[in-house]
């Protein structure tokens, strides 16, 4: 039978099934191989918030959605075009995901009676049966049967084999995709190069996946999304949290200075640690410490000794180190706090998204103590945001907070990357040496931004106090003098603020430089904005763009910019943080908010239908 290929420009794939179906090894292997076939993409990994589920319960189940077309992709796709389930359960909790007309790849094998009593289905209900009635196209598979035949010959026992069955599936859907197999066949032999068996089982499933999809029936066609016209140049595929490794890595290069990362395991920030301790070969210490408040102040102690100091965490970690971020602050010092934010409060669903921290990071820590606070817009802007973090730590002596969160830091995309010498030298100023017969050192004397030099302690002549009582100016001796606190903290406040002079202006991402409706972003946000605004336009509206990733301070054109547009709108996946400080900073400037916390990215429609809303009102 001869298949047509059909071409399309864009494809949004949904991989489901229980957490031990190795859907997030499936997705990010079909994401590797797409990225390598020159597809711009955007993906959405999605964990069970539970580390142990039940199994086969809809509470277990493990997603993972990939967006990729020949065009611009900027989102991981509202709906998915194609659903494939590896049980009852991942049908259950995923098929609200499929397009009208979509197609469901199903794993027969997760359908039995006990898949569909685990996954809260009636007796009398028939799943599979009533999709082929719904509109939706149906192929079924027996995924384990098929998977066990092919590696009847492996020697291998049968809990071995089944643990195939996603490369299996993989090899289904790469034939369904025209995609190429080398990519993974590659990666397996790497990941199994101590147990070749593992790895040819695995191989031998995803052929036979490949070639199951050209000897069936069940396929009447074929897709083929073509290479995206993007700019010329050297990408890879890259996570949020993998471009934060790196760009740390080419500051600790640029500032030519030690790193010391002091940090304790936390979802969604643990990568970062993961991939730092890889990297001693760059002068990169990693330190595990037995909690939060010993991270955080084992780094302040790395940045009182001349290393840049960074550690990191989520939001109920952020906010066990509130006091000796507070500290930091005080003694002024370079330190880069990570907060990869993820759902609260409390323990709140870890594995699921929120820009919940801005407020915290702004305000929360005792007494006036500003900080400086970053935030990147998408996983591969996290090597320039963390870099950025990095040069005004040290540059303008002061703690920075560096916001990412769970949809950036898991999610990927292409990332076309620097090479060195497109990266500008951080500068470092450290206190030079002094006779101690000279004048005393005056460890808080100021230069015209209100920065302090760097005093590395055993730099002959530079002894001074340190600690967190508060600093006579200049001298840094202990004062009380309520006249000395005022100054001091206005001080403070001021260096702070300085730090808009050595960034970027705002800039409008999409859209006319004046008109009806600015949308104004930050974070995670970005890229549903952006598709939404972009397709707004084509429909003839004026709609334009603005994400800021300088959050304090804002860039010193902020109000400029919002004052070329009629109606502003705030969009944010909190109950409305950011509107709030832009309240409090420009309160002759009227914006309106949108806001959900449902821990999961906002959709393009849902922004394209709130736009076209404040837009009216």
């Amino acid at each position: 039978m001869s298949i047509r290929i059909q071409e399309k420009e864009d494809v949004t794939i949904r991989f489901a099934g229980d957490s031990g179906d190795g859907m997030q090894l499936t997705g990010s292997q079909f994401t590797n191989t797409t990225a390598m076939a020159g597809n711009d993409l955007s993906t959405l990994p999605d964990f069970p918030a539970e580390i142990r589920a039940p199994q086969g319960t809809v509470a277990g189940v493990s997603g993972f959605q990939i967006h990729f077309g020949s065009k611009a992709i900027h989102t991981p796709g509202d709906s998915c075009d194609v659903l494939v389930v590896m049980n009852a359960a991942a049908l259950k909790a995923n098929i609200k995901f499929l397009k009208a007309g979509g197609i469901i790849i199903a794993n027969v094998d997760g359908f039995g009676k006990r898949d569909l009593s685990l996954a809260k289905y009636g007796p009398e209900d028939k799943p599979l049966e009533s999709i082929e009635t719904s509109g939706f196209g149906l192929i079924q598979l027996d995924v384990t049967k098929l998977t066990r035949a092919s590696l009847e010959e492996s020697g291998l026992p049968p809990k071995d084999v089944d643990r195939c069955k996603n490369m299996f599936v993989l090899g289904v859907i790469y034939w369904l995709f025209s995609r190429d197999v080398l990519p993974t066949e590659t990666f397996i032999r790497k990941k199994f190069g101590r147990k070749p068996e593992i790895a040819e089982a695995n191989i031998t499933a995803l052929k036979a996946g490949y070639a199951y999809g050209g000897a069936t029936e069940l396929f009447s066609e074929r897709y083929s999304v073509s290479a995206a016209r993007i700019e010329p140049g050297v990408y890879r595929n890259i996570t949020g949290n993998e471009a934060t490794v790196l760009g740390l890595a080419a500051a600790t290069e640029k500032s030519g200075l030690g790193m010391f990362l002091g940090t304790y395991p936390i979802t969604p920030a643990s990568d970062i640690l993961h991939g730092l301790s890889k990297l001693k070969n760059f002068n990169i210490r990693t330190f595990q410490a037995e909690d939060e408040i010993a991270a955080v102040t084992s780094a302040i102690g790395a940045a009182f000794g001349g290393s840049l100091a960074v550690t990191s965490s989520s939001g109920p970690g952020i906010a066990l180190k509130t006091e000796a971020i507070s500290l930091a602050f005080m003694l002024e010092l370079p330190l880069v706090i990570i907060n990869v934010q993820r759902a609260g409060p409390s323990t709140g669903m870890p594995t699921k998204t929120e820009q919940s921290d801005l407020l915290q990071a702004m305000y929360g820590r005792a007494g006036e103590c500003p900080l400086v606070v970053l935030a990147p817009s998408s996983p591969a802007d996290c090597f320039t945001m963390i870099f950025e973090a990095c040069r005004i730590a040290v540059e303008h002596m002061i703690p920075v907070m560096f916001l990412s969160d769970g949809y950036i830091a898991n999610g990927a995309e292409p990332w076309k990357f620097p090479k060195s010498a497109d990266i500008s030298p951080i500068k470092v100023s450290f206190a030079k040496p002094r006779n101690p017969e000279d004048e005393p050192f005056m460890p808080y004397l100021r230069d015209d931004r209100l920065v302090r030099n760097w005093a590395v302690p055993g730099t002959e002549g530079l002894e001074h106090r340190i600690g967190g009582l508060e600093k006579e100016d200049k001298t840094g001796n202990i004062s009380y003098d309520p006249d000395n606190h005022h100054k001091m903290t206005l001080i403070r406040e001021q260096k702070r603020n300085n730090v808009a002079r050595f960034i970027p202006e705002q800039t409008i991402e999409e859209g006319p430089e004046s008109g009806e409706v600015l949308v104004i972003g930050w974070g995670s946000t970005f890229g549903s904005i952006k598709a939404a605004v972009h397709q707004l336009n084509n429909e003839g509206h004026k709609v334009s763009h603005a994400h800021i990733r300088y959050m304090s301070p804002f860039p010193s054109n902020l109000q400029a910019v919002m004052s070329r547009f009629e109606t502003i709108l705030v969009p944010e996946i909190n109950s409305g943080q950011l509107i709030k400080v832009l309240r409090d900073q420009f309160p002759e400037t009227r914006f309106h908010g949108y806001n959900q916390v449902r821990g999961v990215p906002f959709t393009v429609s849902e922004l394209h239908d709130a736009i076209i809303h404040a837009k009216r009102h």
